[in-house]
């Protein structure tokens, strides 16, 4: 069975953006998003809601020739994962290998799960908030950097309590430190 994975950069007080929705002090260096490109690399469906896919989807067509090889790395893993987008809004994709789901339904990502060949990713805290309700992550890949922004976007919703063992850490030369957690 494939695992679901959410991923998140966040704040060392536990915010994806400020209240003003900025995140530009959660921009990977170099170093950080190869690493992230590993982790990314086996992932095969990823799971979005409509603002976090509209912000993603720029990899579709962002030019990368003057980019650093990270940045292209990214963009052809992007490009060559499948995308479910739970929302009500687009009729239709605007990119590529993308399917529009009006509502997550859990049992649906549980199918999911038992027949994908590769893992999945669940994108984004409030698409995320569902999976973990209803117990569906089973990993999470959390990048804490080095910065304390008061109040925001939270990485995890506030109504959900889970057990979590941890697999592996690492501290970064930006200062950014990556946890690997898996569910109890």
């Amino acid at each position: 069975m494939a695992k679901l994975i959410y991923s998140a950069i966040m704040s060392l007080d536990g915010y994806i953006a400020d209240q003003q929705g900025n995140f530009d002090w959660a921009m990977p260096d170099e170093e950080v998003h190869s690493f992230i490109n590993e982790l990314e690399r086996p992932v095969g469906t990823y799971l979005y809601g409509r603002r976090m896919y509209e912000l993603m989807a720029v990899w579709q067509t962002l030019p990368t020739d003057d980019e650093p090889s990270c940045i292209g790395e990214f963009a052809n893993i992007w490009r060559a994962t499948d995308k479910v987008v739970y929302s009500t809004t687009p009729k239709t994709a605007s990119t590529p290998r993308t399917t529009i789901e009006h509502q997550f339904e859990p049992e649906a990502v549980q199918r999911m799960k038992a027949s994908a060949a590769q893992d999945l990713a669940v994108a984004g805290p409030t698409l995320a908030a569902h999976a973990f309700k209803a117990a569906l992550v089973d990993v999470c890949h959390l990048f804490i950097g080095p910065h304390i922004v008061g109040n925001g976007k939270s990485a995890f919703p506030s109504d959900v309590r889970l057990a979590l063992e941890l697999q592996e850490e690492r501290r970064f030369h930006n200062g950014m430190v990556y946890l690997h957690y898996r569910s109890a």
